[in-house]
């Protein structure tokens, strides 16, 4: 969704408040794509504070499935993006590098919804996602979920790095 920034940029000053409906049907990145399966409406308010800089405020609630790190089971994941923005329309973009801050969301009168949400969603995005904290994750062997059930596979494959530890283990043991 393409908001126009005339009106706020114009010698009158209007400023935007909006509710919008969110667009986005998934979340696509390097990582893969991730199904939103919960979306609220986006309200943000669109300000002039003086020359071409205008104040950016929204928030909006969104649910992503994405899967669990060890057992890959969709996990539904809850993101509130509340954020607020300062945009200099006259900056350079070497004075944006400069301050590391990316404004791909704005293009020329127009201010992108939806680019604007996939920053705020990449920013927000965590480190690990796990179905719950004492997830087995999967067999290597066969792949079987281990939180639903065990597998006939033997686990004989044994880190080598573990060697010299169980080598002393072995030279050491008391009978």
């Amino acid at each position: 969704m393409l908001i126009n920034l005339s009106d706020v940029l114009s010698e009158y000053h209007k400023t935007i408040e909006k509710d919008c409906l969110v667009e986005m049907e998934d979340f696509r990145s390097e990582l893969g794509t991730f199904p939103i399966t919960k979306k609220g409406n986006l309200h943000i308010v669109i300000e002039h504070i003086k020359g071409r800089e205008l104040f950016i405020k929204g928030n909006v609630e969104l649910t992503i499935a994405i899967p669990c790190d060890r057992c890959l089971k969709d996990v539904p994941t809850e993101f509130r993006l509340d954020f607020e923005k300062t945009v200099d329309l006259c900056e350079s973009t070497d004075a944006q590098k400069d301050e590391l801050d990316e404004k791909n969301y704005i293009d020329g009168y127009h201010l992108d919804v939806d680019k604007l949400l996939y920053n705020e969603i990449l920013i927000e995005w965590p480190m690990k996602i796990l179905c719950s904290d004492d997830c087995k994750g999967i067999c290597n062997v066969c792949g079987q979920n281990l939180n639903e059930g065990t597998c006939d596979c033997e686990d004989t494959s044994l880190d080598p790095r573990m060697s010299v530890i169980r080598d002393v283990f072995k030279n050491f043991k008391e009978v």
